[in-house]
This record gives structure tokens, sequence and C-alpha cells, in this order.
């Protein structure tokens, strides 16, 4: 048995000495006429030539196992890759030879996408019978590890306007360079997702990372990703706030001389939210307002509770806002799930950033009153500074 890999660069050692050393010029000379170093490069340790592998190396999760398997003077052959946790059959011909004559071989190759981190065991069973009518039976046992290529963490960061973002950390954690050839998020079925890991140049779509997307050994790179509900679930309040499972994210990288590896992590689950039984979010607001001017904002008010509610709004004057209109007034009932929209006034009275606070919703069915402070911030310039 044996494992089948890409070839590697072949590396020289150069051995070189100044010209006034007793051998002169020969070492350089001699590696000028080396066929295997790079003509202009001889001591850099470059090679231009391949070498067949000459031991079983490293194989890694997501990547490929390849064998060539040869049964010499024998009958038949099966060959199974056996797992922690299952047995798989991977000969691809498992037809019986009727005979096979002394010096002949029998020969398969195998390829198996490995999926499981730890000890596998490559088990090649043969069965025959000979020339007196004896069956017979042998195994042979090829044990070996995969390792993990990969560390891959991801911290979600929940929006007020139901985005999830999400930040994923892959670091190389093996001992070659890899060409980052694909990272995507597949979303869950309630979430559409853009990718924030390209920037617009010249008016064209470039990689945050560059051309070239190589992962050093035990470096890390970050990826940015945004969920958005989508429009059928949006509108569902009581849905989208029980909704922990995000997406998975699909790695596809190339090492070596091209051998490919593929990883899918498991679905992705998120922290739910915890909104209480009513959400106040802001839909429009003005980033710079003038000072003791009024001005406009538009809330939404969603139940995300089990039962319906009928609501008051309070409007509460702080020492730098003031609301404009009646506190007090009623909003009228509002079923589960259901969300409206309210257009309030107010002004600030201090300059510089300033913050919105002082709104209070009281369900009266419940008597229970829900404080909202700090809902958003707003920046305050004199009408002087605003106009120039």
């Amino acid at each position: 048995v044996m494992r089948l890999t890409k070839p590697t660069l072949f590396t020289n050692i150069p051995v070189t000495c100044e010209e006034r050393d007793l051998p002169g010029n020969l070492f350089n000379q001699l590696m000028k006429d080396d066929p295997s170093t790079v003509k202009g490069a001889e001591t850099l340790m470059l090679g231009e030539m391949l070498t067949l592998p000459q031991n079983f190396g490293n194989i890694f999760l997501g990547e490929t196992f390849s064998s060539y398997i040869s049964v010499h003077n024998d009958s038949n052959q099966v060959a199974d890759l056996q797992t922690s946790s299952q047995r798989l059959n991977l000969s691809a011909s498992s037809a019986a030879v009727a005979e096979l004559k002394p010096d002949c071989c029998i020969d398969d190759v195998i390829h198996h996408e490995v999926k499981e981190i730890g000890t596998h065991i490559l088990v090649c069973a043969v069965s025959y019978t000979t020339q007196t009518g004896e069956k017979m039976y042998f195994r042979k046992f090829f044990k070996f590890q995969v390792l993990k290529p990969l560390d891959v963490k991801t911290k979600f960061y929940n929006a007020e306007t139901d985005e999830v973002f999400l930040e994923a950390q892959i670091q190389n954690i093996t001992t070659s360079p890899m060409f980052m050839e694909k990272v995507s998020l597949e979303p869950s079925m309630m979430y559409n997702v853009a990718e924030l890991n390209t920037v617009d140049a010249a008016g064209e779509s470039e990689s945050t990372f560059g051309a070239r997307t190589y992962l050093q050994p035990m470096d890390t790179r970050q990826y940015l990703y945004c969920l958005k509900p989508k429009q059928e679930f949006a509108e569902k309040a009581g849905v989208i706030k029980g909704v922990t499972v995000i997406g998975k994210l699909d790695i596809v990288w190339k090492t070596n001389l091209g051998e490919r590896g593929r990883l899918q992590t498991s679905q992705l689950q998120r922290m739910a939210p915890g909104y209480g039984d009513v959400r106040l979010s802001l839909e429009t607001i003005p980033d710079t307002v003038n000072l003791e001017e009024p001005f406009d904002i538009t809330c939404k008010i969603t139940n995300c509770s089990e039962r319906t509610m009928d609501l008051v709004l309070e409007m509460c004057n702080t020492n730098s806002i003031h609301w404009c209109g009646v506190s007090g007034r009623q909003l009228g009932k509002l079923h589960p799930s259901s969300s409206l929209h309210l257009a309030l006034t107010l002004l600030s009275s201090v300059q510089g950033l300033q913050s919105v606070s002082g709104l209070r919703l009281t369900d009266t069915f419940l008597k229970r009153t829900y404080e909202y402070d700090d809902i958003a911030q707003v920046c305050v310039v004199s009408s002087e500074i605003k106009q120039s």
C-alpha cells in the first residue's frame, strides 16, 4: 500500500565559499552546473525539479486520501477504511478474479474524502483459494492520523434593525501556506447574506485581502458577513426573536501543488436577543439638528409577547431633550407580532452629542410600564454652524 500525493519542489543545500579560500570558485561552479538549481539563484535553496514523496506525510481534515493498493499473487482484495465511528468500503473493484498467476498483481486506486479527525485505519482484507481447494484469508492494517487544518472562531453582533453581523476568524494551523479559494456563508432559510469582504475600487470589486489570498502558517484572517431577515419573516417579530441558527461556513483551500481541501462547519448558532415584551426601535432620525429647533423622528413599536396589549405613550423631558406633543395618549390595541409606526417631534436645549431618552409605554391590561432610555443619539449644533 502506498499513499498517492503530489510531488514537492526539490530544495538544494548551497555550499559556497569566498574566492580567496582554498576551493576558489569550485563550489560556485558546481552549483551552477547542478541541474536542480534555478539559474541565477543557485544560493537561494530554490529548486526547479520535482521529487516524489519520501514518507506518508500529513493528511488534514477536508482533504482527499488517495492510496495505491497492489495485491501480488492473490485472488481478490477488498479495501476498507475504518474510522472511530464508521466503516467504509473503498474498493473500486469487488469482482472476484478467477485465477492469479504467479508474479502477477491486482492493482487498485482508492479515494476517500476525510471527514473525521483522529486515528484512521486502512484495512486491506484478502481472501483466496489455494490449488488444493483450501480457503485462505488474511488482513493488513495501515494506521494514520488525520489532523485539523484550520481553527475557526465566530463572533455574533445583533443590530437593532434585526440584522446579524458575523465575524469569522480563520487561522491556518498547518506548517505550509494555504491559498484560500473560497470562504462563504450559507445562511439559514430565514436570512439573506451579504459579504463585507470586498471594497469598490475604480468601479470594480476587490478583495480586502489583496489579489493573492494566501494564508501563511499560524496567520489569522477575519471575514465579515451581514445577515438580513427575508421580507416574509422580517415582520414576524416573534419568529425572528427566537431564531438562533444562522447558517454554516463553507471553506475551500489549496495547498502544495494544487491539492484541494474543503470544510463545512456545523450550523452556527447565536444567542437570541432579548427584546422583552415590547420592542421599540428607531426607523428614521436625523444625524445633525439645530439647537432649540424641533426635529422629527419615527419609532417602530412591536409587540413581542403572545398576548394583545393596550398601550399608552408617555414622554418625559430630560435636561437636554424636550418632547413636543401630548404625553399620555392612547396608542390602541397591539396584537402579538404586530407593529405600529409613530412619528414624534422633539428639540434639544443643549449642544453636543445628546441621547434621546424619556419614552414610557404602559400596558393598561397588566398595568405594566416599559421604560426606554438612550434609544439613539443626535448631534446638536447651533443654527449659525449648521447654516455655514
